[in-house]
């Protein structure tokens, strides 16, 4: 059997025997990145040296880095899918590329003297081509001259071999993806790697990045050419021991059977239990690394980071009730976590007090909330069977929330165990009709600011620009829907039917840069409601407007009825920068965006 430890030391030493230094990994919590919430692969610490900044340990890099990736945590349960995982990675800035990294992987893999899978068991996939970018014959042909034959090289598209840029535009490039054949039969006719019916599996993945995207959304070609790679620890001990899913791994197995010594009840759903088992595994191991990460600052709370590991922490909780688990279980698992993790990463045995208390004050604040909102979803569920509804209203949704602390997702869950849906748009209605009233009872200022401070001034000026912005690149159908504005960035909801293309985010930030650059006045005048609609301002919500209205204008760029604060001129604002556009509710699109310092 090969040990997480083992296979950690076997791939550090390998790249170490082909000249790669070996560097630290880095804190779960990004540096200087507001575009993610956590470290989600090993390049996010590497972004400045794969954009070429020397790195002070050269051009040949090894690791292994921690990450956390929560976009598929509805997934977690099966046999694969985690929230923490570890990831191995070996790097080139501008040194070697596509056949020095294949080669290695191959070799790695294959060796006896290495992991010695079996090359029979080996399958491939290339990017086929797309957007002006040919089909990548290099790696394919690489891939044959080691003995790996066409019909175990799969071209795949865009969605499946193709890594970046990480913000709408930079470095990006093809990637080719090694999967180990577990032996299962094939699915189905169109059964290649890439599926999910668990007969291939996905351990290693080497990115060629050698272009870069233009706000224009063309490809050119990189002047340095790196490679960046990574093989899941879990994935691959999984594959290499024989085990059937991660769980089942030497680096899960004291943890399971820690949740089953204190598991006093089993639903009749063998299926329903599995799962139940590993989302407390994978939520409590994820959580103790994140609370006990050497840099800190993340704490069960309401937004950001904090709200991810808050859900994470409730998610649990909730199943460990499904399990019959007693009040208390984090203080335990979270120990098994630190003991079987502790000397690959000493951070956790320092942070384990903190990690601890954290665990358990949440895991005590829900438990009081907890049962008396299971009683009134009990409750609500009954009354919609016994009339034949199957939709549970977004203002019940909302009550969970706001009275018992269930997450929106959290009830979607409960919901769908019972084949009911959450009315997810009312839930939004609901949501904001809340926060209106939360803000007329404070006095807050208008506009969605959380304050008037400088920041939130100079976020409340750019969606000036990106309204007028969405009209000229979407259409003027584009309407402001909704706003809320922190001191960290903006978020803006508007009317749209369908995702906005990654080509047309970048034009629309490329538009509210150009009005930053031009350094325009910020104007105020006050006329009537009529006149200002007349000279073309945007206005929202007719009817709740005085007669009276102020009229800000970005000099000849935009105009708009407004009674938020704003800066003196755009040259203020610095460079906007979209970190996310998504569907906020039916028919409306969400952008949540940045202020950066200008360069």
């Amino acid at each position: 059997m090969i040990t997480a430890e083992l296979l950690r030391k076997k791939y550090l030493e390998f790249f170490a025997s082909k000249g790669h230094a070996v560097v630290s990994g880095a804190s779960l919590i990004p540096e200087n990145d507001p575009t993610v919430l956590f470290t989600t692969a090993g390049m996010h610490p590497l972004v400045p040296y794969l954009l070429g900044e020397p790195h002070p340990a050269g051009r040949r890099l090894t690791n292994v880095q921690k990450c956390v990736r929560t976009g598929d945590i509805e997934a977690v349960g099966d046999a694969s899918h985690l929230t923490f995982f570890e990831m191995l990675g070996n790097w080139s800035l501008g040194d070697y590329f596509k056949r020095e990294a294949i080669e290695w992987s191959y070799e790695f893999l294959t060796s006896p003297q290495w992991l010695g899978f079996a090359p029979e068991q080996l399958y491939v996939t290339v990017f086929e081509g797309g957007e002006g970018v040919p089909q990548d014959e290099e790696s394919m042909a690489i891939w044959e001259s080691l003995g790996i034959p066409r019909e175990r090289i799969f071209a795949l598209p865009k969605e499946d071999n193709w890594w970046g840029p990480a913000g709408v535009t930079g470095p990006c490039g093809p990637d080719t993806e090694m999967f180990i054949d577990t032996g299962k039969e094939l699915c189905g006719a169109e059964c290649r790697p890439g599926c999910h019916c668990g007969k291939f599996v996905e351990i290693w993945n080497d990115v060629f990045m050698q272009y870069n995207k233009t706000a224009e959304g063309k490809y050119e070609p990189l002047k340095q050419h790196n490679v960046d790679t990574g093989m899941g620890v879990e994935r691959t001990i999984c594959m290499m021991n024989g085990c059937a899913t991660v769980y089942e791994t030497e680096l899960f197995a004291p943890i399971m059977m820690k949740i089953r010594e204190l598991s006093t009840a089993r639903p009749e759903d063998e299926e329903q239990a599995v799962r139940a088992e590993r989302i407390i595994a994978d939520h409590i191991r994820t959580a103790v690394f994140i609370l006990c990460d050497p840099k800190g600052g993340v704490k069960p709370g309401n937004v950001g980071a904090n709200y991810v590991l808050r859900r994470l922490i409730r998610r649990s909780v909730r199943y460990a009730k499904l399990l019959g688990i007693a009040t208390g279980y984090t203080r335990i698992l979270a120990d098994t976590v630190i003991e079987k993790y502790a000397v690959a990463y000493p951070e956790l045995e320092k942070g384990r007090n903190n990690c601890i208390s954290e665990l358990v004050n949440e895991e005590e604040r829900f438990e009081k909330t907890l049962n008396a909102g299971q009683r009134e979803f009990d409750k609500v569920s009954e009354a919609l069977k016994k009339h034949n509804q199957t939709v549970l209203s977004g203002r019940t949704a909302f009550k969970l929330y706001d009275t018992y602390g269930f997450p929106l997702e959290f009830t979607e869950e409960l919901a769908a165990e019972l084949g009911l849906s959450v009315d997810r748009e009312g839930y939004e209605a609901a949501f904001k009709k809340h926060q209106e009233l939360s803000k007329q009872a404070v006095g807050s200022f208008k506009g969605g600011l959380a304050d008037n401070t400088e920041a939130t001034t100079r976020l409340h000026t750019a969606t000036h620009l990106l309204h007028h912005a969405l009209h000229i690149v979407l259409g003027e159908h584009a309407l402001q829907r909704g706003s809320n504005i922190t001191p960290e960035r903006l978020r803006f909801d508007f009317a749209h039917p369908e995702k906005v293309l990654p080509e047309q985010l970048a034009e629309i930030e490329r538009v509210v840069n150009e009005a930053i650059k031009r350094d325009l006045p910020i104007t105020c005048e006050t006329m009537p409601f009529e006149k200002a609609k007349g000279a073309g301002a945007i206005a929202l919500f007719d009817g709740k407007y005085d007669e009276e209205v102020k009229v800000y204008s970005a000099g000849d760029f935009s105009k708009e009825v407004c009674g938020g604060p704003h800066v003196a001129r755009t040259g203020e604002l610095g460079v906007f920068k979209i970190q996310k556009e998504e569907a906020s509710s039916a028919g409306v699109r969400r952008i949540r965006a940045v202020l950066l310092p200008a360069s």
